[in-house]
């Protein structure tokens, strides 16, 4: 098979063909690193690319294939992984200047999953620092541009892994999703991206932002790529305490183009203000679809949703100013080369060390916990995290699956969002509360607007019901095929492609050995 011929497989697809002997797993390898080579100038989706342990690995897969060791449908297949989601030997800095030495000496529990099950990783993909942001603009190490057009954001936080498996960088890619983090860049970049309920996949080796909102999950071409990851990725484990044995982990069987029955409830409070008006067409036009297929839809009052975003900020800021508190200079990271005394470490070392958008949430979150705050806010903001669930569990009383946006709109131009914080939080209106309630969300291509930015439909599901989310999204991706942004089809067809200029300004470029430069386009 050429390069063009493997690139434009699904992992499913490509799994299949490496176990019928129709392609090898070291010629999958070779053809996205040759696309990575391609598109990396100008998407900067990865961190790290690990090229000679790719394929190195990648020949040790192919043996084990042949010996009939490794028989699961992603054997074989390239991977990207999240910068925040450890990997033993492999560099992991959560594109953070803190973390940019740290090489973990340990390997995430979903990492070792996808391993059992034959998968080559290829490297770690960029994100906004520390998962604090919904663009991947604020990482440490450069800005990662939308496929579709470099102008515009890919989302976030896991922009990279999303923007990657737009561009054919990778056949599919582990993201976390603490507030949305996975569904809506799936939604800027064309993607599928399924988080699952909280627990469902251990969270050891992911390195904490809110620990009682993070969750590990998929992202790839289609629901069928979803799904498959899934049940690699699903799996009780004693290292994380909020780890869930589940016996339902079969979730491919629920791939049937059947929603005959099924009832559909579309929140009115997502239809409302600040939805953009092409966004709500491709959202409705999705619905009508699934009720021509025998779907039951129905629109409905969810509540509550005023609270989430105020909520949700308050919980992370807080859960966040605890977990980051360890990166102090001391153990591991960076550490000032000037300072004064113990406490002037501590100072310099996070002063230098973290970002802006992260201090911003450090902050907030040392403040609604300090005393005299905690009870006005933090205590505030968990009972209405309970009231929201407990909204979710009526609509749940009625309905199989929520329909509504991943996003308010398509991707922002590059800069908008951080010239405003406050606006690019009411962006992650329609994602919040799915965390909130430990509820599993996924996102699926719906369409694209007059700029021809993608748009994506969510689905959302009570807890333990991914089935439900599956079937109804794969039921709708029927009626659609996946489109690859020109981009990246062009430079698999050898076109070198080009960013264009983005305010006449330089833009944060990716440095050797975790380094940080300015690099003018």
């Amino acid at each position: 098979m050429t390069a063009k011929e493997i690139l434009s497989l699904t992992a499913v697809q490509l799994g299949k063909k490496i176990k019928d002997g129709e392609v090898t797993s070291v010629e999958a390898v070779k053809a996205v690193l040759g696309q990575i080579k391609a598109m990396e100038p100008v998407l900067n989706s990865f961190v790290t690319i690990e090229e000679e342990k790719a394929l190195k690995q990648a020949e040790e897969v192919q043996k084990r294939i042949a010996a009939g060791e490794f028989t699961g449908p992603l054997a074989g297949v390239p991977v990207a992984v999240k910068d925040n989601i450890c990997i033993e030997g492999m560099k992991t800095t959560c594109s953070s200047k803190i973390l940019s030495s740290f090489v973990p000496a340990y390997t995430a529990s979903a990492v070792e999953n996808l391993k059992k099950a034959g998968a080559v990783i290829l490297g770690k993909t960029n994100m906004d620092e520390f998962a604090m942001g919904s663009t991947t603009e604020t990482s440490a190490y450069g800005v990662t541009r939308n496929p579709w057009n470099p102008d515009h954001v890919p989302g976030g936080s896991s922009g990279g892994s999303c923007a990657a498996v737009a561009a054919a960088e990778c056949f599919y890619a582990l993201g976390s999703d603490t507030g949305g983090s996975i569904r809506q860049p799936a939604s800027f970049c064309g993607v599928t991206g399924l988080k699952p309920t909280y627990g469902t996949i251990s969270r050891y080796g992911l390195i904490a932002y809110g620990s009682s909102l993070d969750q590990i999950g998929p992202v790839a071409k289609d629901v069928t790529d979803c799904a498959a990851v899934l049940e690699v990725l699903a799996s009780h484990d004693g290292k994380d305490s909020t780890s869930v044995e589940r016996k339902d982990c079969d979730f491919t069987e629920a791939l049937r183009d059947d929603v005959k029955g099924m009832r559909i409830g579309i929140p009115a409070d997502y239809l409302g203000k600040g939805l953009d008006p092409e966004v709500k067409e491709a959202v409705l036009r999705a619905a009508r679809v699934l009720e021509e297929k025998g779907a039951i839809l129905e629109t409905f009052d969810l509540g509550m949703v005023e609270y989430a975003i105020p909520a949700y900020y308050v919980i992370a800021s807080a859960e966040a100013s605890s977990n980051l508190s360890r990166f102090d200079g001391v153990k591991y990271g960076y550490r000032a080369k000037e300072y004064d005394g113990l406490h002037g470490m501590y100072k310099k070392s996070r002063s230098q060390g973290f970002g802006p958008e992260v201090k911003r949430r450090i902050m907030l979150g040392s403040f609604v916990l300090s005393s005299g705050y905690y009870d006005a806010y933090y205590l505030k903001a968990l009972k209405t995290k309970a009231l929201i669930k407990k909204a979710f569990d009526e609509a749940f009383s009625k309905y199989d699956v929520i329909l509504g946006p991943a996003s308010p709109s398509t991707a922002p131009r590059l800069g908008e969002s951080l010239k405003d914080p406050l606006k690019m939080y009411l962006g992650d209106i329609y994602t919040i509360s799915v965390n909130l309630a430990g509820l599993p969300g996924l996102t699926v291509p719906c369409g694209k607007d007059s700029k021809g930015l993608p748009i994506g439909v969510q689905f959302i599901g009570d807890c333990f019901k991914e089935k439900n989310i599956i079937r109804a999204g794969f039921a709708f991706e029927q009626s659609r095929s996946y489109e690859m942004p020109p981009m990246a089809a062009d430079a698999i067809c050898g076109n070198t492609p080009r960013v264009s200029l983005y305010d006449q300004k330089t833009w944060a470029g990716k440095g050797k050995g975790g380094e940080v430069n300015e690099q003018t386009v």
